[in-house]
């Protein structure tokens, strides 16, 4: 699943998945207020490697992450003659996806995946393109597929993302993957890209999570409601705030741990946040800025300045969560090629499968479509 564009910035219709409308119910939440976060960061740096003056380095942690990547595929290579491999299918000619693909084709080249490109002219049928699926699919060297978002409109989004099959969901949308991720003593295969990065800023940090109050600013399917599942099943009192929360900023105040994903412009102020507090900022704005080449630069969903002097920690934007999301896709296909390459998964691949086998593997893709629609109707911003 890809990435909006830079420069795109998001209605609170957007990130919720319904329209907007002036705040009115209370948010779901999970666990109480109150408590004091001055814990939450240690003081003894060796177990903050990545947090100077107050701000997280995701650059630094996603170069880490990268470099035990590339080890480990180095590692399948000389064992087994093989590595992970990631396929990427673009239809259209969009600068801003072909900017992501390139992006995404170079990080696998970094760390020694094997990269694959399928690009189709904008006119192609629906058909043609879950025909490529499909061939990936099968393809015992691809281990990961992305089809890069917005699709033209005369295709079905829901129907193409849910024939990816769910072994190469390296997005960690399929509905079966989000149904584990949901469920105590369940693991999805994959764990979308985005908060899996939220929650390795946090834990790379040593920042204590079990126990805290977390609240997520935000409830799309890419972010806001997997990370909230993240923070629960690390222990965390969750609650998510939304476009019809009342008193926002009250409930802000009350946590510890701060994840923004609404994609509304330095939504979330200094005044908002609690004294020692640790925020992830997801957001990826761009505001109009002369001096700059493009004509604008990128901000987030908090103030980062005002952030700063409050916070115990804080993530940029840009050099925060952005590299976090690549480095995550790139480990989700390391994960799904180690399945594979070591035989300890199983394949759903139905070129290989049993005329019974086939029959269902279609109805369950026939409802996984279904899965998937709704999960675009609910909205797929951040």
């Amino acid at each position: 699943m890809s990435s909006s564009s830079p420069s795109r910035t998001h209605s609170w219709a957007s990130f919720d998945g319904e329209g907007s409308g002036a705040p009115s119910p209370a948010p779901m939440s999970s666990g109480g207020s109150g408590g004091s976060s001055s814990s939450l960061v240690s003081s003894d740096a060796s177990l903050t490697p990545f947090i100077k003056d107050r701000v997280i380095d995701g650059k630094a942690v996603a170069k880490t992450i990268q470099g035990e990547i590339a080890s480990e595929v180095s590692r399948l290579k000389d064992r087994y003659g093989r590595v992970p491999g990631l396929a990427v299918v673009i239809v259209g000619a969009r600068k801003d996806s072909q900017t992501y693909v390139r992006m995404k084709k170079k990080a696998c080249a970094d760390v020694g995946i094997a990269s694959f490109e399928k690009c189709l002219p904008d006119t192609v049928s629906q058909e043609e393109l879950l025909k490529f699926v499909r061939d990936f699919n099968s393809d015992k060297s691809v281990h990961g597929i992305l089809v890069q978002l917005p699709l033209p409109k005369h295709i079905d989004e829901s129907a193409v993302l849910a024939e990816i099959s769910i072994e190469k969901d390296v997005d960690g949308f399929h509905p079966l993957n989000i149904g584990r991720l949901c469920m105590k003593g369940r693991e999805p295969l994959f764990i979308p890209c985005t908060p899996f990065g939220c929650m390795q800023l946090l834990e790379r940090n040593n920042i204590k999570i079990k126990g805290a109050n977390a609240v997520v600013v935000g409830r799309s399917n890419i972010v806001g409601l997997p990370a909230a599942m993240l923070l629960l099943k690390r222990d965390a009192s969750v609650t998510i705030v939304h476009s019809a929360t009342q008193d926002m900023a009250s409930i802000v105040r009350r946590a510890d741990i701060v994840i923004a994903a609404a994609g509304k412009t330095e939504l979330i102020k200094k005044e908002w946040l609690k004294p020692g507090c640790v925020v992830i900022d997801v957001g990826t704005n761009g505001v109009e800025d002369k001096t700059k080449k493009t004509g604008y630069r990128l901000v987030g969903d908090v103030d980062f300045a005002g952030a700063k002097q409050v916070a115990a920690a804080v993530t940029p934007v840009p050099g925060g969560v952005g590299p976090m999301t690549i480095a995550m896709l790139l480990q989700n296909t390391l994960e799904g090629g180690k399945r594979d390459i070591e035989g300890t998964g199983s394949s759903s691949s139905s070129s290989s499968q049993p005329g019974w086998k086939k029959r269902a593997i279609s109805l369950a893709r026939t409802v996984a479509a279904a899965a998937v629609g709704a999960w675009l109707a609910g909205g797929r911003g951040k």
